[in-house]
């Protein structure tokens, strides 16, 4: 039998560990169902993608460790780890992966609090009496 692959996904605060491996099809993250984990459609596309830009969405066991962030950014971040482990996997697919965006790792994240400042850009309201 092969030996699994991993990988780590991130995206703003959430961090994703994946371990890939030949299989049914079946997808956990933290001991649960992927669709019981992520009640939200589109959150489970994210999860499926990567699988779906390769045709094998049911030929690799996929089990995911998410920790931090919220539910859409452990979704991103589980969809950019799937990515890389299937390159590691076979590099075959990296084009297709990369056809369909899956390998970027999206930098954007919340921006800091500035002093003086009630939030990052939210100045207070200026009163000249």
């Amino acid at each position: 039998m092969e030996k699994q692959k991993n990988a780590v996904g991130r995206r703003k605060e959430a961090v994703t560990r994946i371990w890939l491996s030949r299989g049914t099809g079946k997808i956990t993250i933290n001991d649960k169902d992927y669709k019981e984990y992520f009640s939200l459609v589109y959150l489970q596309n994210q999860v499926e993608m990567p699988l779906k830009a390769v045709q094998s969405l049911d030929k690799f066991d996929v089990k995911i460790n998410a920790a931090g962030g919220g539910m859409k950014g452990q979704a991103e971040a589980a969809k950019l780890g799937i990515g890389r482990a299937l390159i590691e996997l076979n590099a075959e697919f990296r084009p297709a992966l990369k056809a369909a965006g899956i390998l970027k790792r999206d930098p954007r994240s919340v921006e800091r609090k500035k002093f003086g400042h009630k939030k990052a850009r939210r100045s207070y309201q200026f009163s000249k009496r």
